[in-house]
């Protein structure tokens, strides 16, 4: 059974007997003179972010564009004049990125399994604090434990996110089985060729579903969630794949503006505050906002999921899984509301979306951006997967072909990056055909466990990117670990010695004792020492 969930109607699709696009008004879309002028200023400005060197996007507590399209990035009086010397617009704060990382991880150990009346948390790099969003339904002890936290600000609002649903009019939408309609999101294809579409997690939930093109279980284009291993509705986000599997449909890169010139998909990107981004939806058609916050953890109530993003774009039930761009890049698959689609939102009135590099990187799959024209390449990683442990480093090659056209300038970058773990590039910049060396270092308290890094290629006429599979040690297992100690923040992933076993952080903890009454699963035994 499906839960509940938005989607945006992406047209990118697929089109078989191609799902008609009835007329429909139009937002402002990207054709919109001033929009397609502030699109290109803020396209700048993320090359200009993604240029910087790592340590500087590393050490910075916060990067965003403003209200021009300019890039602003957050620095600590120490580290001003270092990053300003980049030929970076700078803003000072009074926290660095170590102390907003700790505020965040006593939040974080602060509140229980499932906080009732606690929206979402995150760093606000715009406020140089973690935002919590509380609704009155919280516990008025648990919120001033919150007040009392320094570098937090509480946000008070009415109403609580909820992933969104319903039965809505015909458009572009997809019907999981003989559930109401949600959207396509960004068609993708895998190492094989093999035909997929994105969309959400929460769409896809049951195994080896049918996907239609039409209610009533009729014109069937393929697969969800093939094996049960392709759908995700947790705190690793929310996304899911479907395989596209009959004869008559193909794949599209060109998204439906309802109205307006369709956008091809050229690449993809990450969500940046302050960003204009633009989504097609089933129900809302096209409407573009602002990102307002990025790597939020939002509480839907029936499951909490991390690294969302947000923005002031309108959308309505029936858009799940549909396709969030950034002028012609891939930035998202929508998730939920409480969007309501007024002037002027409220804090407690914006859409939420999945990144959609996240969901690229897990299935290893590549974005669909049709036959190539011009100059274009690819981008690959050697091994595909690395294991580091704390305190030591561990590298790969990062290869890049040229397509088609004539080589270009290549900018490479790393996103999804563990706490604790650092990456470096040498070179950071090349010319579409050489290689580069990636380095991940992990320090002697990193977080442990999997992870997926997406690498990502900034071209001067084209972005792509590969994932590679990290693995992060920790330290020997036996009562070496150091002692657990009431008065230590333990971030997700430390190890400690206690009462003759040794324990895991599952998440942040703090007073809180391994295996005692208050546990509520937030250590892990790995066993006797």
């Amino acid at each position: 059974m499906r839960t509940r969930f938005i989607g945006l109607a992406c047209a990118l699709g697929l089109a078989a007997a191609a799902l008609a696009a009835p007329a429909a008004q139009a937002g402002p879309g990207p054709s919109t003179p001033d929009t397609g002028r502030l699109l290109q200023h803020q396209d700048a400005a993320l090359r200009q972010l993604s240029g910087l060197p790592a340590w500087a996007r590393e050490r910075s507590p916060g990067q965003w564009l403003d209200a021009n399209g300019d890039l602003v990035v957050a620095a600590t009086t120490a580290d001003a004049d270092a990053v300003r010397a980049l030929g970076a617009r700078v803003q000072v704060v009074a926290r660095g990125k170590a102390e907003l990382d700790g505020a965040l991880a006593r939040v974080t150990a602060l509140l229980p399994p499932a906080p009732t009346g606690i929206n979402s948390w995150g760093v606000d790099p715009v406020a140089n604090a973690v935002s919590v969003q509380v609704t009155p339904a919280a516990d008025p002890a648990l919120v001033a434990r919150l007040r009392a936290v320094e570098g937090v600000t509480l946000v008070t609002v009415e109403g609580s996110p909820h992933q969104q649903s319903g039965t809505v009019q015909p458009g572009n939408p997809w019907w999981p089985g003989s559930e109401s309609n949600c959207s396509v999101g960004f068609p993708v294809t895998d190492a094989q060729g093999g035909k997929h579409f994105l969309t959400a997690g929460h769409c896809t939930n049951d195994v080896n579903q049918a996907a239609y093109g039409e209610s009533g279980q009729r014109n069937r284009l393929g697969t969800s969630n093939v094996g049960g291993s392709r759908s995700v509705n947790a705190r690793e986000g929310d996304m899911g794949v479907v395989a596209v599997t009959e004869t008559g449909w193909t794949l599209s890169a060109a998204v439906n503006t309802w109205g307006g010139t369709p956008v091809t998909v050229t690449g993809s990107t990450e969500p940046v505050v302050g960003q204009t981004v633009c989504h097609s939806g089933n129900t809302s058609k096209w409407s573009c906002g602002t990102v307002r916050r990025v790597n939020q953890t939002i509480n839907y109530g029936n499951v909490i999921i991390d690294g969302l993003a947000t923005s002031t774009a309108c959308s309505l039930g029936g858009d799940s899984g549909g396709a969030w761009l950034a002028g012609d890049k891939a930035v998202g698959l929508h998730s939920g509301g409480p969007s309501q689609c007024v002037d002027n939102p409220g804090p407690d009135d914006e859409s939420i979306f999945q990144p959609v590099n996240e969901a690229l990187g897990k299935w290893g799959l590549t974005l669909y951006t049709g036959a190539p024209t011009g100059n274009d390449f690819s981008v690959g990683v050697s091994p595909a997967s690395l294991s580091v442990e704390r305190g030591r480093s561990g590298a790969v090659t990062v290869s890049t072909q040229v397509t088609s056209g004539s080589a270009q300038q290549v900018a490479l970058s790393a996103s999804g990056l563990p706490t604790g773990v650092t990456a470096s590039f040498s070179p950071a910049t090349v010319t579409a055909g050489q290689s580069a060396t990636l380095t991940l270092t992990a320090s002697a308290n990193a977080t442990t466990g999997p992870a997926t890094i997406t690498v990502l290629a900034h071209g001067t006429s084209a972005d792509r990117s590969a994932s590679l599979a990290l693995t992060v040690g920790g330290p020997p297992s036996g009562c070496t670990a150091p002692a657990w100690n009431a008065t230590v923040w333990y971030q997700a992933g430390a190890v400690v010695a206690h009462k003759g076993h040794t324990w895991r952080a599952t998440w942040a903890a703090y007073n809180i004792e391994p295996g005692g009454s208050w546990d509520w699963g937030r250590w892990s035994d790995l066993g006797a020492c």
